[in-house]
């Protein structure tokens, strides 16, 4: 290798130890690489900026706005609620996140149901207290196997099964689900896997939530709409037992007060529900669909659902209501804000929302417009007003047309009418279109950094094969496989493998290709076995964040450092290349 393949490599080779071993975050270190490459002449303008065009990287920015569309919507608590269920312990959350992930996978592209899944995950994970570092990297991993089983389910696939009748004389490629004898086994072992080891080698990292009894506790009240789905369903089946951070205090039902409620009692339209709990609870009740404030003030709000948020907001001393109840105060009225629940000093208020007299130092949880911090900032009404996040109410109304807009995506894709880009974009834009998501809030929902990293890695990949370093390491490798194809397929698949760790796995996978034909026919035996090995090791990317773009898309929200990756990631790979490596030459003789 020339000196330019050394320095790509020793470049390289720092990125990740940046990445390995210090907090230094990903997108910062890997565009620093990348620029490194472009001053030093290894890559030009147009190569270090390709990612950023790169079909790839749109796509998944255009899956981000679907997806928030999909929360936005209470879709994805929906589907959430009956796909995940209720888990008896980690493992048990763990095997329901990863078989249906995997199953759905292998039907549709991966790269969807990861985006799709994380915010629900994410609910899922606080509303039972669980670390969702524990289930999101299992999440892309299930996705990731699951492609691996049919010929759909990943890129990969698709862009080798094309190199193969194009390339060779396998004109026909492989059948839709013919992988599966390969994908099918490795995603049963790493279900198994990761159940088993993520104890041990997953990080606990639990939502920064404090429910000790020092955390400010709110009572507040919420109606059974008339029409609520949640009409004859048990506590326990409506999820009211199981907040995090609140529990039901009582339940008013006409004249009858039920208090100590058992979580097999029924709901009926109506129903007066007392909550006391954190700011998070009263923000997950907001978005439970057929559950609405039962303050008598909410209705009376002159702006659309839509355009509310949550407000805190501490009463000062000065304040005029100071003394008055919240009804004969005509707080709603004065301040333009409806006073969904109370917190008093740890005090537990037993009286309705409209009854309470405000007292100096009460903190108020207000549904308002979105002006009401920037117009009471500076207010001597109030010591504090701050906005809680993610507090818009969903509009549920827009569940189903979400839920349809996903689905003709898939279709679509799936059956090759539109590219996954051609459908992500339209998906996102009929989102907005149909109101699912506002034009503001689908900007909000772009994750710069994810983006930016795998942009990056695409330069990385591009200074990899620019400089000749790949190539390099490919020939070197392939003169230590001599005489025996076993030895030979397993050469294969680690080449990939750590080439998919280092730049895109479509990538390593086109790198690749000529590589196992040339070994094939130089052992004089079949290349089909060979080809596999490509496909498998490409997509099983499970010891970088860089490597998969799922890994990528789990990588911030759970919180992540790159060695968690190599942790549990590294031993998963090398199960999964001798699983391939045995069976392979089974299903495919030599």
């Amino acid at each position: 290798m020339e000196i330019g393949a050394w320095f790509a490599l020793l470049v390289i080779g720092v990125c990740f130890c940046l990445m390995a071993f210090t907090r230094w975050a990903a997108d910062v270190v890997l565009m620093a690489g990348v620029g490194l490459f472009l001053v030093t002449g290894i890559l030009s303008p147009e190569q270090a900026v390709s990612g950023f065009s790169n079909e790839g990287v749109i796509t998944v920015a255009l899956l981000f706005i679907v997806s928030a569309g999909l929360k936005e919507t209470g879709a994805i608590s929906w589907i959430a609620q009956n796909l995940f269920g209720r888990p008896q312990s980690l493992a048990h959350a763990q095997f329901r996140i990863m078989t249906p992930v995997a199953i759905m996978s292998a039907l549709l592209n991966n790269t969807p149901i990861v985006a799709m899944m994380i915010p629900a995950v994410n609910d899922w994970a606080r509303k039972y207290q669980l670390s969702v570092s524990k289930l999101l990297l299992p999440l892309s991993y299930a996705a990731i196997v699951g492609g691996t089983c049919t010929l759909i389910g990943t890129s990969t696939n698709l862009v080798v099964n094309g190199l193969v009748k194009t390339e060779t004389d396998y004109v026909t490629g492989f059948g839709m689900f013919e992988l599966i004898w390969i994908g099918g086994p490795c995603a049963v072992i790493t279900i198994i896997y990761v159940l088993i080891s993520s104890r041990w080698l997953l990080p606990n990292r639990k939502p920064v939530i404090d429910y000790s009894d020092n955390v400010r506790q709110y009572v507040t009240e919420m109606l059974v709409e008339p029409q609520s789905p949640l009409i004859g369903k048990t506590i326990e089946q409506a999820g009211l037992r199981h907040l995090p951070g609140a529990y039901l205090i009582e339940i008013e039902r006409g004249d009858r007060i039920l208090p100590a409620v058992s979580p097999k009692e029924l709901l009926f339209a109506n129903d007066r529900l007392v909550f006391a709990g954190v700011v998070d609870s009263m923000v997950d009740m907001q978005k439970i669909r057929g559950l609405s404030p039962a303050t008598d003030q909410s209705f009376k709000l002159q702006s659309l659902e839509k355009e509310r948020c949550l407000i805190e907001a501490v009463v000062s001393d000065t304040c005029p209501l100071v003394g008055k109840s919240i009804r004969d105060g005509r707080f709603r009225s004065y301040y333009s804000a409806a006073v969904i629940a109370v917190a008093r000093n740890g005090e537990q208020l037993q009286k309705k929302i409209g009854d309470i007299v405000l007292r100096a130092g009460d903190t108020l949880l207000l549904e308002t417009g979105h002006d009401f911090s920037d117009q009471h900032r500076n207010s001597r009404d109030f010591f504090l007003v701050s906005k809680v996040d993610d507090s818009t109410p969903p509009r549920h109304e827009r569940a189903g047309i979400a839920i349809a807009i996903l689905m003709l995506m898939v279709i679509f894709v799936t059956s090759e009418v539109v590219t996954m880009l051609e459908g992500a974009l339209v998906a996102a834009l009929l989102m907005i279109f149909t109101k699912c998501i506002s034009a503001n809030n689908a900007r909000r929902s772009l994750d710069w950094t994810v983006l930016i990293v795998i942009a990056a890695a695409f330069g990385i990949g591009e200074a990899m094969m620019a400089s000749g370093a790949s190539a390099g390491i490919a020939k070197w490798l392939l003169a230590v496989a001599v005489g025996d194809p076993y030895f030979a397929l397993a050469i294969v698949f680690s080449i990939t493998a750590i080439l998919t760790l280092m730049i895109t796995n479509n990538a390593a996978a086109v790198l690749m290709f000529p590589v196992a034909i040339a070994m094939a026919a130089h052992l004089d035996v079949s290349f089909l076995p060979f080809v596999i090995c490509v496909m498998i090791a490409a997509s099983a990317s499970f010891a970088t964040p860089i490597g998969y773009q799922t890994n990528l898309m789990v990588f911030g929200p759970g919180g992540y450092l790159f060695k968690d990756f190599v942790i549990i990631g590294m031993p998963l790979t090398i199960i999964v290349g001798v699983v391939t490596v045995i069976l392979a030459p089974i299903v495919w003789p030599f």
